[in-house]
């Protein structure tokens, strides 16, 4: 998108010296921003104080910021395993918030360009909330698959169960009737024994 598009849209573009009051504010500016243009945001860095462990610095970036540590490694993965392509591509787009002495969030760098096209859907709006819906409702399909799975296990694990009481009883009477046919068969012997 360039300046234009963005204005048209109604995107409010970071820049050097916006102020914000968290850092979970400038976050979830910088968020929107990125859904807006067609980019997913990165966590990158932090800086936290040495005495007290408070951040008080955040470096945010699109994610396809850098390249990916299984790339520069020369040995490959294993002969069964495809590579995977790395989502990185050496973008330099990012935002510096600094925490300043009055305790607000300044941006002290912006970086805009990217060196990738940006995915943007019909409604001005990227794909990653799409991607969250489409997550979200493979995992209640995959909980309600699980759930068939257990009543089909205990509905087979009832049926075994049942034949195999049908079979002791079958086996049972089975028993009983070789008996019987024996039982006559040693009567018959024993009558034509006496003729």
């Amino acid at each position: 998108m360039d300046v234009e598009e963005e204005e048209e849209a109604g995107i409010v573009e970071p820049c050097v010296g916006m102020e914000f009051e968290s850092e979970d504010a400038a976050r979830k500016f910088y968020s929107e921003y990125a859904r807006r243009l067609g980019f997913v945001v990165r966590v990158m860095q932090r800086r936290r104080s040495g005495i007290d462990g408070r951040t008080l610095a955040r470096r945010l970036g699109c994610n396809k910021q850098g390249f990916s540590p299984n790339n520069r490694t020369i040995v490959g993965p294993g002969p069964d395993k495809k590579p995977r392509p790395s989502a990185r591509e050496g973008c330099k787009a990012t935002i510096l918030v600094k925490m300043d002495k009055s305790g607000k969030w300044v941006v002290t760098r912006f970086e805009k360009d990217h060196n990738h096209p940006l995915v943007v859907t019909a409604s001005g709006f990227s794909s990653s909330g799409d991607k969250d819906k489409k997550i979200e409702e493979l995992t209640k399909e995959l909980e309600h698959q699980d759930h068939l799975c257990a009543t089909y296990r205990e509905k087979l694990v009832s049926f075994m169960n049942s034949i195999e009481e049908q079979t002791e009883e079958l086996a049972s009477k089975i028993q009983l009737i070789v008996d019987n046919v024996r039982k006559v068969e040693s009567e018959v012997q024993n009558f034509s024994r006496r003729r």
